[in-house]
């Protein structure tokens, strides 16, 4: 029987096996089936107003420590054998546009994340959400997420919402936004939104699920679009006000939430209480996982030995059950938990004592899976020790839904500083991209990655790149130790090539004041089997030293090659800030790139670019290039001193 009204959630018992998977055994537990107890159609997104206030000084509950934080190994510190030793050259990419997201609005930390579409972003804070085009420009809000919410009240349109999510789910063509509703006073739920066209500025069809008094922590969604019993996967960390510790591992009706049904139900299974913070699997490119597969969860259980957890869930919404499966172990190689105890604070800063927590008890946010002709791979990431400083773990699995196999793992530590809040995609040629934060007492923290193509030797990752380098240290209040809990990389569907991620940094000394950005890069040979252009540069970045302000610099020279397998056609190319195209002089070895010039394959042009400082200190700027090879527009990073 279904409650009326309030708390909806019932209990159905199952015990289905599953066949031609991995997972044979399944364990006897309950099916909760929940049903919206709100639901509302939204105003456009476009038309509510843009809301800049700032909350008076609000820390986002921090995330419960996880199942692994209460029975992992806290041995003698041991050398990391995943650790990689071999330093590569310069992750070998193109970087495209990098712009300001969303600032501090008064809460703390930010929850950064984002998803893209074939045309825009979509990008999520406490508690806001803004829509941007791919060159940065703002196209709605920031939005307030009780005011898009505001239809159905309660804790959805009249409290807060917390741990945000943003979605793009690409063979609908929708977007979803999520988060949990919280009072503050003991009452959570579940707050989901499901845009009821393509446009992610206007309507949702907007649903309320309540967990009553239990809070549902931490939630992490993903889509997961099979082509019956397709879902929007969850996972919550369950923390009742009375009772054990446990995590709930979920699936939303897909199919009625796209048709905008009041009655799509929630079917979740609970763990043991001994395991937590998993994470639901994310498909990545156009292939939709085979019908009949169930959703996967996945987990860091152990770090000596060094295990992972993977469970399924078979979803079956027409008669409200949910198998879900026992674990099949993963072994990965043994670790140290971040800062001693996983769940610490220890990431250094300049010029303050204060340092940053790493939330290094869980896998960090997505855990991506991609079908190849060969395997289905998935790839997912979280910190780990590594001597002195805090480093990142990322691994590479193969057929998760099948025979499951760890291909690869490593650990990216190249020097002293720290890194941390990871977030990892997989692109259509299998070039891995990793995204993270990096500090140390000399470093403010910044916004980096890495990644590799498929010729680097296994567990490897190339030299890391700079999306941006922060200016400030966070300090000064209670809660100056909270930083991300999450970020997001995720590949842009129009070419399955372009990564785009988001994380936070300060540009300058303070609390609430953070700032997020939002920077793109693609590997220059991704899809070039597929018939298209790919556009390299040599150099990846070009640098001056000290120029007296008011006067030129030695112009530079960079090449342009296109490595693709089609003709590149360059519709633009200029420069930013204090750097100037020098016209090129062409000869029998050297081609001049043009506007409106055409490079053949295997061809290259020459462009080279001055600098005038315009006044003293760091100057910044790029050399752009519009073109129809993946990633366009890609810019070359141009930096130089005026003194």
């Amino acid at each position: 029987m279904v409650r009326p009204g309030g708390l909806v959630r019932t209990l159905v018992l199952c015990g289905l096996a599953l066949t031609a998977l991995s997972f044979a055994k399944t364990v006897n537990n309950k099916t909760i089936v929940t049903y919206p107890s709100a639901f509302a159609i939204s105003e456009r997104v476009a038309d509510l107003p843009i809301d800049l206030e700032m909350f008076p000084g609000r820390e986002m509950p921090e995330p419960r420590p996880s199942a692994l934080f209460r029975h992992a190994f806290r041995g003698p510190w041991q050398l990391d054998p995943a650790l990689q030793t071999e330093v590569l050259p310069e992750v070998g990419v193109n970087q495209g546009v990098s712009f300001d997201g969303i600032g501090s609005n008064g809460w703390i930390p930010s929850d950064s994340n984002l998803a893209v579409g074939p045309n825009v972003i979509a990008t999520i804070v406490n508690t806001y959400l803004s829509i941007y085009n791919k060159t940065g420009t703002l196209l709605s809000g920031p939005t307030n997420l009780p005011t898009l919410f505001a239809p159905i009240g309660g804790l959805c349109g009249t409290e807060y919402i917390v741990d945000p999510i943003v979605l793009y789910d690409r063979p609908a063509d929708r977007w979803v936004v999520a988060g949990i509703g919280d009072n503050y006073s003991g009452s959570y739920g579940e707050c989901i939104a499901v845009s009821t066209t393509n446009d992610p500025t206007g309507s949702y069809s907007l649903y309320f699920f309540s967990f009553g008094s239990t809070l549902n922590d931490y939630d992490k969604l993903s889509v997961w679009a099979t082509a019956s019993n397709s879902a929007y996967l969850a996972t919550y960390n369950l923390f009742p006000q009375n009772g054990s510790d446990s995590a709930d591992l979920c699936g939303f009706d897909r199919a009625k939430m796209l048709a905008g049904n009041s009655k799509a139900a929630m079917l979740c299974q609970t763990t043991p209480t001994t395991e937590g913070s998993y994470l639901p699997s994310d498909m990545d490119g156009p292939t939709t996982p085979a019908d009949g597969t169930p959703g996967l969860f996945l987990t860091w259980q152990n770090n000596n030995p060094g295990q992972l957890y993977l469970r399924s869930l078979k979803l079956d919404f027409a008669s409200g059950k949910a198998t879900m499966s026992n674990p099949t172990t993963i072994n990965v190689a043994n670790d140290n938990l971040s800062c001693g105890v996983g769940f610490g604070t220890c990431v250094p800063q300049p010029g303050t004592s204060q340092q940053l927590d790493t939330l290094g008890d869980r896998l960090m946010y997505r855990f991506a899976i991609r079908h190849f002709a060969d395997h289905d791979r998935a790839v997912v990431s979280h910190a780990v020790e590594n001597g002195n400083q805090v480093a990142v773990r990322w691994y590479e699995i193969y057929d998760p839904a099948g025979n499951v196999t760890l291909n690869q793992q490593g650990t990216f530590a190249p020097d002293t500083t720290f890194r941390w809040m990871s977030s990892v995609a997989e692109d259509q040629s299998a070039d891995i991209a990793l995204g993270y934060s990096a500090s140390s007492s000399s470093v403010y923290p910044a916004v980096r990655f890495t990644g590799r193509v498929p010729g680097d030797p296994a567990g490897s990752m190339e030299s890391e790149a700079s999306i941006i380098e922060g200016s400030g240290s966070q300090t000064g209040g209670t809660y100056a130790n909270r930083w991300g809990d999450y970020t997001a990389m995720q590949v842009d569907p129009s070419d399955d090539c372009t990564f785009w991620y988001v994380d936070e940094y300060l540009q300058a000394n303070g609390y609430y004041n953070w700032s997020t950005r939002i920077g793109s890069f693609v590997f220059p040979g991704c899809g070039s089997s597929g018939g298209g252009p790919a556009i390299s540069f040599n150099p990846a970045s070009l640098k001056w030293g000290k120029v007296l302000v008011g006067q030129t610099g030695a112009a530079k020279k960079i090449t342009i090659t296109n490595t693709g397998s089609a003709t590149l056609d360059i519709t633009n190319f200029a420069t930013s800030g204090d750097f100037a195209l020098v016209p090129v002089k062409a000869s029998k070895k050297v081609t001049p790139c043009a506007n409106g010039s055409s490079v053949a394959v295997g061809a290259s042009c020459v462009a080279k670019v001055s600098f005038t400082p315009t006044q003293t200190g760091s100057r910044t700027g790029d050399l752009t290039f519009t073109d129809n090879a993946s990633g366009s527009p890609q810019s070359v990073p141009l930096s130089g001193t005026g003194k």
